[in-house]
């Protein structure tokens, strides 16, 4: 998959979708229904019922891009069922993708400097 911006904003859906939806209807429920714009380059995760697909919705400045990915073996991690939305950071988006549990990505982290540099 073409790697979104270093800071794009990426939302899950955590309540699964309707796969038969494509660009249109993902949009449409994005919109209407989570309070998105499609059109704003953030990127969108759908979930399947069962968990194992996802549906990825952007906006790249020239058109909508669609990105479906069925893991052939186990399933995505999810948050909890619930309405709304989710934020994800792009570490954690790139390891939902790879089929990782993106839950043990943490942000960057300060790193302080050894006592024997002070």
């Amino acid at each position: 998959m073409i790697a979104p911006a270093q800071a794009v904003r990426v939302v899950i859906a955590t309540r699964p979708v309707d796969f038969r939806k494509g660009h249109d209807g993902l949009a449409a429920l994005a919109q209407n229904e989570l309070g998105l714009d499609p059109h704003s380059g953030a990127v969108v995760v759908f979930r399947s019922k069962r968990g194992d697909r996802i549906k990825v919705l952007v906006w790249d400045g020239t058109g909508v891009v669609l990105v479906y990915k069925r893991l052939e073996g186990g399933k995505f991690a999810w948050p909890t069922i619930r309405d709304g939305v989710m934020r994800l950071s792009r570490a954690q988006f790139e390891a939902l993708f790879e089929g990782l549990d993106w839950r043990r990505v943490h942000g960057p982290r300060r790193v302080r400097p050894p006592r024997a540099a002070e």
